[in-house]
């Protein structure tokens, strides 16, 4: 198919640049909100046996508590979309902060499981709007060339919450206990509640609103189906749905486990890794946001970011490597998989301003299934390859990376087919 500029129903306010000030506030205080976020994403992991211990849990009843954050995050997408559409993401995320005091809150009361579990589900609900308000924001407060970019600042910015809840996290939970570790994190999302409210701006100051009043006359499922009916989008969100789940299958599931069982790395090399990999995504984020710009096409940086990742998928798969090999392999795949705030930008470029929380929610919805998909896939795998007593046999990691090489492989050639979306209308290089 041909590549053509896409149209530009974001609105006339997307086409000014704001006050820099202003947009560098507003960024600030959408990464605290995302670092919460990933914050409570990942805090379970690293007082995961103290947890256990607490709790009396098995592990089946950690990984279960685990998974309500994402079901949560899943189940709010739409009525958070239409939330954006209709008061606003600064009242939307703000009154979600309650949600998400509580859920801290309760954390640090559990229990049991069953507590832990609705506590997780309740934080989760809270974040549900953290990451998605930032692309609906990027897209009214900076100029529609620069969306990519400051989406990948946001990116890489959320990534200290990662950050926060390991070593800090340890080190608090051994300091005052992990309870009150959970209850501290509780004053700090009130804190950023209160501040978001207080310092966010739906529009920036003067922007004329594009369609006004028209996203509160439609209804949650009229939205969607609106959403899923725009041209185009569905070859977009194809690569959007294994993109982030192929990159997290890895670093979040498999990959600690790969070093353990193929090259026997201890937990300590392990976390190096595991960090080091992280450490690249963010670097990767923040290289390949501006890149759009300098090429002129959404569509072909992402491709060439997703196709380079798939050599690695690919590499891992073919054949047993060497621990040097292996480890560049896993450095490349997180650097190269640092494209969503690309594929975010195209995304958005596709909805005008009255949809743009919808096609939002929709696009992390999407992203959220794959992300929840290809772990399950891929954890039927391991036992189809006799392997030692303890841990799995190379072949059966060889079989995963394959397997999420596919999927990927599937996505990006659908992907393939979709209009570009260029954030200018002539290239700036010749």
């Amino acid at each position: 198919m041909k590549d053509e500029p896409a149209q530009s129903p974001e609105g006339v306010h997307a086409a000014a640049a704001p006050a820099w000030g202003a947009a560098s506030v507003l960024l600030a205080m959408l990464a605290a909100t995302t670092i919460l976020s990933q914050f409570f994403r990942a805090s379970t992991s690293i007082i995961g046996p103290e947890l256990i211990r607490d709790l009396d849990l098995s592990s089946q009843a950690l990984g279960f508590a685990n998974g309500s954050f994402f079901l949560a995050l899943l189940v709010a997408q739409v009525p958070v979309g239409m939330a954006f559409d209709r008061i606003g993401p600064r009242v939307t995320v703000a009154s979600l902060s309650v949600l998400m005091v509580a859920g801290a809150l309760l954390h640090g009361l559990a229990t049991s499981g069953a507590g832990l579990t609705a506590a997780r589900f309740l934080v989760g609900l809270g974040c549900a709007g953290s990451f998605m308000s930032g692309v609906v924001l990027i897209s009214r407060w900076y100029p529609r060339a620069y969306w990519s970019t400051a989406m990948s600042w946001l990116f890489a910015l959320s990534q200290i919450g990662i950050v926060l809840a390991g070593p800090p996290l340890a080190a608090a939970a051994e300091l005052i206990g992990w309870r009150s570790a959970f209850i501290a994190s509780a004053a700090l999302a009130a804190l950023v509640g209160v501040l978001f409210l207080a310092f966010v701006r739906d529009r920036p100051p003067g922007a004329a609103h594009s369609a006004p009043f028209a996203g509160q006359a439609i209804g949650a499922l009229a939205g969607l189906r609106l959403v899923l009916a725009t041209p185009n989008l569905l070859r977009v969100l194809s690569l959007f749905m294994v993109a982030y789940a192929t990159f997290a299958s890895v670093q979040v599931l498999w990959a600690g486990p790969y070093l353990n069982d193929v090259y026997g790395l201890g937990p300590l090399d392990r976390g190096s890794v595991l960090l080091a990999m992280a450490a690249a995504q963010t670097v990767g984020t923040l290289l390949v946001g501006p890149l759009d710009r300098v090429f002129n096409t959404r569509k072909w940086v992402a491709a060439g970011c997703a196709a380079l990742s798939l050599a690695t998928l690919i590499g891992l798969a073919a054949l047993p490597l060497s621990l040097p090999m292996a480890l560049a392999c896993l450095m490349l795949l997180s650097a190269a998989s640092g494209y969503g705030s690309i594929l975010l930008a195209h995304i958005r470029s596709h909805f005008p301003d009255h949809l743009a929380g919808r096609g939002a929610t929709t696009a992390n919805m999407a992203q959220l299934v794959g992300a929840t998909l290809l772990p399950m896939l891929t954890g039927l795998i391991p036992p189809l390859f006799p392997g030692p007593a303890s841990g799995y046999s190379a072949a059966a990691y060889q079989a995963i990376f394959a397997t999420l090489a596919l999927a990927l492989a599937a996505g990006l050639a659908v992907y393939l087919t979709a209009r570009d979306a260029r954030p200018r209308s002539a290239p700036l290089l010749s």
